[in-house]
């Protein structure tokens, strides 16, 4: 057998390793900045954001916070985020995972058209389906109503998710279909009972990214929702960007407070966001 020479952290040279820890120290702070600039300009009282100077930590003080939750409609967008979010993350997960088992393992009239289209609509931007759409919501009466709004999301979140679920599914070994039929259970049975316990990975990247969809959107919530008591939080903070000034110490503790509840997503399903992403990658 043949002598391969393999490199190791010990064979990197001094000067290599130098280099490679200052990359690494340089992407970490160029990653890290804008967040921790956003986190202490938020901690600024107003007078101290319009002056002039570049003040790390001066005067910190949470009276933004205190502003932006005691004096706004922030609790109320949140309210309205989270009832919007939660359900377009289970109607999404549900219907991007039903439709990618059934492209995955069946092969029925109109299977071809069905894959066209879930690739085809991934390839419209939202500044063109929102006319259309709009025309349909009205014509149903879902104007400035949740359930609208969450079928809006619908439309951008299950064809992405349930080609990326056919892909997760074809790689679950269909012997396991066909023992679930040899014990006498139904396609749903077999799908509900024996392949989603496997499909976590995927359900939890589908439930992440429809989430997330849902949660930082604009153009839709902007074009369907009126009115303070309906609006989301991406689009109730506009509120503190007025025509001739932005209310930057609200805008930015505002900001905070919204991606908590996208770090804590993230931080439930992250251990199965990597095997999810990847397991379309590759037939079993």
């Amino acid at each position: 057998m043949s002598r391969v020479a393999v490199k190791t952290r010990d064979s990197r040279s001094p000067a290599k390793s130098v280099a490679l820890h200052l990359t690494l120290i340089a992407a970490s702070v160029v990653s890290v900045f804008p967040v921790a600039w956003l986190v202490l300009t938020s901690l600024k009282p107003r007078q101290v954001i319009e002056t002039a100077s570049v003040g790390i930590f001066e005067q910190p003080t949470l009276a933004n916070y205190t502003q932006v939750l005691g004096q706004t409609k922030f609790l109320t967008w949140a309210a309205n985020s989270v009832i919007v979010s939660l359900a377009t993350a289970v109607l999404g997960v549900l219907l991007s995972a039903t439709t990618g088992y059934a492209v995955s393992r069946f092969r029925f009239p109109g299977f071809r058209s069905v894959m066209w289209m879930l690739l085809i609509t991934q390839m419209f931007p939202v500044a063109i389906l929102i006319v259309p759409i709009y025309n349909l919501m009205a014509g149903l009466g879902l104007i400035n109503q949740f359930p609208g709004l969450v079928v809006a999301y619908l439309t951008s979140t299950v064809p992405f998710c349930a080609w990326m679920m056919k892909g997760y599914f074809d790689t679950v070994p269909v012997t396991i279909d066909e023992a679930g039929r040899v014990d006498g259970l139904t396609p749903f049975g077999t799908f509900w009972r024996l392949i989603v316990p496997l499909a976590k990975p995927g359900l939890a990247v589908a439930a992440f990214y429809s989430f997330l969809t849902a949660w930082a959107e604009v153009a839709y919530a902007t074009a369907f929702m009126t009115g303070d008591e309906r609006y989301t939080l991406a689009v109730g903070l506009s509120q503190f960007v007025g025509q001739h000034k932005a209310e930057w110490g609200l805008l930015t503790a505002a900001s905070v407070l919204i991606a908590i509840p996208a770090a804590a997503v993230f931080l439930l399903v992250q251990r199965h966001l990597v095997t999810g992403l990847t397991a379309g990658a590759t037939k079993a």
